[in-house]
């Protein structure tokens, strides 16, 4: 197998029939895991003449050029080899890779989400229980007339007068 090498992207010419089989869904998929964990899997190309020909990776060569790479990590392989190779669209075991991978990656988007949505209502929560509560009433309000609120309410009407005389007021 050759050693991997750098391989400046605008060199590499990707013929139209490849072009055509373009899906930017899987290129947006391809673009997020490069970016979390680096190209994991090299592109393949052939020489012809002074340009380089995409053999097998397509969709790793417009990930890396939308992401504003220059140079993509790829294998330099024989043109009689590149010729009875498949390209690996074409590979139904690859389809079956890549709705595996969007259930996955649905299945952590849906679990982040969950786990934000606990995380504010939390803090909601919190936040609900430092706010200091309102009570009803005069004796414990603060917005409350401060003479109401200095002196306790009379329970009975003997307390109430006495109190009225106390004040000076009438009764």
């Amino acid at each position: 197998m050759p050693k991997p090498e750098s391989f400046p992207i605008e060199k590499i010419f990707v013929p139209t029939k490849q072009k055509k089989a373009i899906k930017p869904e899987i290129v947006g998929e391809i673009a997020e895991s490069i970016m979390d964990i680096g190209q994991q899997e090299a592109i393949s190309v052939r020489l012809d003449g002074d340009r380089l020909v995409l053999v097998e990776g397509l969709h790793r060569l417009e990930a890396c050029k939308a992401l504003g790479e220059t140079t993509i990590l790829g294998v330099l392989v024989p043109a009689e080899l590149a010729l009875h190779r498949p390209l690996l669209s074409d590979r139904p075991e690859v389809d079956a890779e890549r709705i595996k991978m969007a259930r996955l990656k649905q299945l952590r988007l849906e679990k982040e989400a969950a786990e934000a949505s606990v995380t504010s209502l939390k803090s909601v929560n919190d936040r609900e229980a430092q706010r200091p509560r309102p009570t009803n009433g005069v004796r414990n309000n603060p917005k409350a007339s401060p003479a109401r609120s200095a002196k306790s309410t009379p329970k009975t009407l003997s307390d109430w007068i006495t109190q009225q005389k106390g004040t000076g007021g009438r009764y």
